[in-house]
């Protein structure tokens, strides 16, 4: 089992990314997935989650209006658009299958490293 996240980068205040999380050994959709993140000397912070049933989502409030979850089932693959970055959004993104959207995103399984995000002038 295996999730890769790419997309990452730097990018200036008020630029937009695209993240991508592909799964491997499992299928998405069977799963409730989450992006998360992690700021150094943070703790990890649950940012969005699309449920595996009715594709509804959900959204951090420090996110709301700027990020949107997405899945594409044919390649097994979650994403994260992001827009209107700010500087506090810079941290290290992963996603993970969760047992619920319900704003605790407990994890049921991890694997694979994150994609830095750094937001910067």
């Amino acid at each position: 089992v295996q999730l890769q996240a790419s997309g990452g980068g730097l990018v200036q205040p008020g630029g937009s990314l695209r993240l991508s999380c592909v799964a491997s050994g499992f299928t998405l959709d069977y799963y409730n997935m989450a992006w998360f993140r992690q700021a150094p000397g943070k703790e990890r912070e649950g940012v969005s989650c699309l449920t595996s049933t009715d594709s509804m989502t959900d959204y951090a409030d420090s996110v709301k209006g700027r990020f949107t979850i997405a899945r594409d089932s044919a390649k097994n693959t979650v994403y994260l658009h992001m827009n209107s970055l700010k500087p506090e959004d810079t941290a290290v993104y992963y996603c993970a299958p969760v047992w619920a959207c319900d704003g605790y995103y407990n994890i049921v399984f991890s694997g694979g490293q994150g994609t830095q995000v750094t937001v910067s002038s």
